[in-house]
């Protein structure tokens, strides 16, 4: 396996298909596995029989390019063929005739991942979850929903906001991201400190296995204590052990009331001193709690014009979301606690969106951190989880240790600026290096250095972006050696010819 350092970075995202490498030939150490068969005349005439003359796009490099490349232009395959199945038995009819010819397949969702999961290495087949996009049913008593895997996320949350209710995740990439792609990569986002993770919200699983077995699990029952939850083994598992078809998954009540609140403060422990006291004031409807740098708000406004939201700037700043069902109420909490990081000296400024469109105006400035970093002419960009009272300790010390390695803090430097933002709720930083170029000294210096931090600091690799091909070798850094033989044993079992979205999270060749 080649080491693989320069692969976390955005690349511009204006660059068109004659201008983004192939992964291959960037990172030529990658080798085909000579044990897949290369696809033929015979096999393209097969699938066209399952799924139809508009079920495909076979040899059009034009056509093929938003498939074979990542939408941050960071990963490019050579695939051939795409095959866009309908239903389920389509798709075990594919995984059969696959695993059969020993033909390498890549499950694709709305293809928003970050990590090259979802994109080919080589020319493996890409199977197209995009037309598996129809919701198969809903209980309004219980506010369970049932819907096919490609159904994006925004959709499927507008189709439920009609009934009172919504997805439990929230993702800046909802209105392209498909559901079971969320699944499949175990997707956090915004929502995760109110409704938790979607190792408890899934309830059920429909899962097509590299043979073709269709492993119907797709339970409507919140509780079920007979045997393994085998359904668990499938979230967060990137399409390597089976592709998720259908999902059966638990949506709370939409509040009826939403308030948005931003503060600006002065360091990074009065923003866990706000933390600590949102827990203990907000409670029951404190639903978000996101932070970010100053360093990001400068980055935004660098490809952006926001209106001034306060007379100054400061250090770090917060964003609070609280979500309940009785408005006085929360507008009380919410001011009593608003009050008491003002009067206490925790926060230096305020502002409380007082209608739908402020709430909006707010959050955009949230989600709007990636799509400016991706503006940039490379940043190198980390997802990684820690104790809260890590999380900036980590971007300290890695400002510092760029200024030492060389790459950064001059007018020539190529880095020229890192980047903090995310969930403090739940321990999640999101660490953007931007950069002038890509450079093989900022690389080295980058990794492994900062996943050895994060490993002595107890933390994770990757808090909810996956592993993909860009971290698959750093697997160590948060995994036994004991927990990564039975995850490959498990690979094995379930994938003997490894055909699934091979050369992706664990590596058993």
């Amino acid at each position: 396996m080649p080491l693989i350092q320069a692969t976390r970075y955005y690349a511009n995202t204006t660059k068109n298909q004659k201008t983004v490498e192939y992964t291959v030939d960037k990172f030529p150490g990658y080798v085909r596995h000579d044990h897949f068969k290369k696809l033929s005349k015979e096999d393209v005439e097969f699938f066209k029989s399952v799924v139809g003359d508009n079920g495909y796009i076979y040899n059009n490099e034009d056509d093929l390019f938003p498939f074979n490349t990542d939408w941050m232009n960071k990963f490019r395959g050579k695939s051939q063929l795409v095959l866009k199945p309908k239903t389920t038995q389509q798709v075990s009819d594919i995984l059969k005739y696959c695993n059969e010819q020993k033909l390498a397949v890549v499950p694709q969702g709305g293809n928003t991942g970050l990590v090259g999961g979802s994109v080919p290495v080589f020319d493996e087949i890409v199977l197209s979850l995009q037309a598996m996009n129809k919701i198969r049913g809903f209980d309004s008593v219980s506010g369970i929903l049932t819907a096919d895997a490609g159904c994006v996320l925004e959709v499927l949350d507008n189709w439920l906001a009609e009934k009172g209710y919504m997805m439990p995740l929230d993702l800046g990439a909802k209105g392209s991201c498909h559901i079971g792609g969320n699944i499949a990569t175990n997707a956090g986002g915004l929502r995760l400190l109110r409704y938790g993770s979607l190792h408890g919200t899934v309830l059920g699983l429909e899962v097509v296995l590299a043979d073709g077995t269709v492993l119907d699990n797709m339970s409507t029952l919140r509780k079920d204590n007979t045997g393994y939850d085998l359904k668990q083994l499938f979230i967060g598992s990137e399409g390597t052990i089976g592709v998720i078809t259908g999902v059966s998954i638990l949506t709370p009540h939409r509040s009826k009331a939403v308030n948005v609140a931003m503060l600006g403060l002065n360091s990074f422990e009065d923003v866990q001193k706000a933390f600590k006291q949102s827990r203990s004031e907000l409670s029951e409807i404190l639903s978000a709690f996101e932070f970010w740098d100053i360093n990001a708000l400068q980055m935004f406004k660098k490809h952006a014009t926001p209106k001034a939201v306060m007379e100054q700037e400061y250090p770090f700043y917060v964003l609070i979301e609280t979500s309940g069902s009785n408005k006085d109420h929360d507008d009380e909490k919410l001011t009593n606690y608003l009050e008491k990081m003002m009067t206490d000296g925790v926060a230096q400024d305020g502002v409380v969106a007082q209608d739908e469109t402020q709430i909006r105006s707010l959050w955009s400035l949230r989600e709007g951190f990636t799509e400016a970093m991706g503006k940039e002419p490379a940043v190198y960009k980390y997802d990684i989880s820690m104790p809260v009272n890590k999380i900036y300790e980590c971007v300290q010390d890695m400002r510092q240790h760029l200024k030492d390695g060389g790459v950064y803090g001059q007018e020539d430097s190529p880095v020229t600026d890192v980047v903090a933002y995310g969930h403090v709720g739940d321990g999640n930083l999101h660490l953007n290096i931007a950069a002038k170029r890509l450079d093989p000294k900022t690389s080295s210096l980058i990794e492994p250095y900062l996943f050895e931090w994060v490993a002595k600091h107890q933390g994770s690799i990757s808090a909810e972006h996956g592993l993909g091909v860009a971290k698959n070798e750093f697997l160590g850094y948060s995994k036994s050696p004991v927990m990564i033989q039975l995850m490959k044993t498990t690979k094995n079992m379930l994938d003997p010819n490894h055909i699934l979205n091979p050369y992706k999270v664990i590596s058993n060749f």
